[in-house]
């Protein structure tokens, strides 16, 4: 992520100077971004003396005194509060009063952050979707403590940078993380009910719902062990509220180490010649094949309504209760779900196409027969009806 938002701003103009504590990584980093930078010379994307401008505009650094004289940093270092913390204290120390510090969190509170800090007003999250130089999504969440339009001038800085940028409240998960908890946390338990196996409901929201990838596909993708994370952290920090409670199918899949492409094995198995490690779906399938390759052989319409249905009318819920909790503009809520996780269309409008009434009695069936807060309405639900 940190190459990733160093392309971006180096793409602008930017000087940039890059640090990892592991300096090594920083070198690794540069290789692999003079290979992507490559490619896309090759393919025609950008010139090769565009290329040499990009690469020329980041300097490795090994020490974080390197920072002395710069107008921004963006942390995008391990979900921990604690050792974020940590490096921004030591940035204060380094940089100008001026100097805005940000950070690229997924889950974490930036207030929670910020209040470690000596000049908090000069502290917001700028948060960045992976891969940064190609997802054109960015949460700006100011905190308690920011400063008056300082939202606004990142707002302005990565509108500079060709990015998308929404403003959101500083909740849990923000827009994204928040929202899309239901794609994830409803397919879990699906799957955990033996009501379908990870194929079905990935191929359920691809041809129904029209989704680029389905949700054990993208939870392979971005990281089982990550995704469990964000889960875990955004579950606690709304005081253990049921809506979202974390899976043990995905904490099991954590402790075994079956994280998904990064380690060869998820959901989806991504080596040749071996059998699916999927929870409820063990039968082999060739060296070539990829996720969903059989799923011709699993299809059922009305199961995959019935899948398809449960998880969007969860996701329009949220996206509504989002809506009346203010955390970000109509417009910016759907924007940043098109535009963050690449969902076809904009929940509220989804919401309008399918009808709220469905989507409402959908839950109510839900909650019926679960008697679970999970599946509580959004107050403001029935009154979209």
């Amino acid at each position: 992520m940190g190459i990733g938002i160093a392309q971006v701003a180096a793409t602008s103009g930017c000087e940039v100077f890059l640090y990892d504590a592991n300096s090594a990584q920083t070198e690794k980093s540069l290789v692999n971004l003079q290979t992507t930078l490559d490619k896309l010379v090759a393919k025609d994307k950008i010139s090769a003396q565009k290329s040499q401008e990009i690469f020329g505009n980041i300097n490795p650094s090994t020490e974080l005194s390197d920072f002395k004289d710069c107008n921004l940093v963006i942390e995008a270092i391990i979900e921990n509060k604690e050792i974020k913390t940590k490096v921004f204290q030591q940035l204060e120390e380094i940089v100008s009063e001026d100097c805005i510090i940000s950070s690229n969190t997924s889950s974490i509170s930036i207030t929670s952050l910020q209040a470690e800090l000596k000049n908090p007003g000069r502290f917001i999250g700028i948060h960045f979707f992976n891969p940064a130089p190609l997802m054109p999504l960015v949460e700006v969440i100011p905190g308690l403590l920011t400063k008056d339009n300082l939202a606004q001038e990142i707002y302005a800085l990565m509108e500079s940078w060709s990015k998308t940028p929404v403003i959101a409240k500083d909740v849990p998960g923000f827009i994204v993380n928040r929202i899309a908890r239901p794609f994830y946390g409803e397919a879990l338990r699906i799957v955990e009910e033996n009501i379908a196996t990870p194929e079905q409901v990935d191929d359920a929201m691809r041809s129904l719902g029209n989704f680029k990838m389905g949700p054990f596909e993208l939870m392979d993708l971005i990281g089982i062990d990550v995704n469990f994370s964000v889960t875990k952290t955004v579950y606690q920090d709304y005081f253990y509220d049921p809506k979202y409670k974390p899976s043990l199918l995905q904490q099991r899949m954590s402790e075994a180490k079956l994280l998904g492409r990064k380690t060869g094995k998820g959901f989806y198995d991504y080596s040749a010649q071996s059998r699916e490690p999927s929870a409820r779906s063990q039968e082999p399938r060739t060296e070539s094949q990829e996720p969903g390759a059989r799923i011709q052989d699993l299809k059922d319409d009305k199961l995959y309504e019935e899948i398809f249905l449960r998880i969007i009318s969860m996701l329009i819920n949220e996206a509504v209760e989002a809506k009346r909790l203010g955390i970000a503009s109509d417009e910016d809520l759907e924007m940043a779900m098109q535009k963050g996780v690449n969902y076809p269309k904009g929940l509220l409008a989804w919401g309008k196409e399918i009808g709220f009434e469905t989507v409402s009695t959908t839950l109510q069936d839900l909650y019926s027969e679960y008697q679970e807060e999970r599946y509580r309405q959004s107050p403001l639900l029935r009154k979209l009806i």
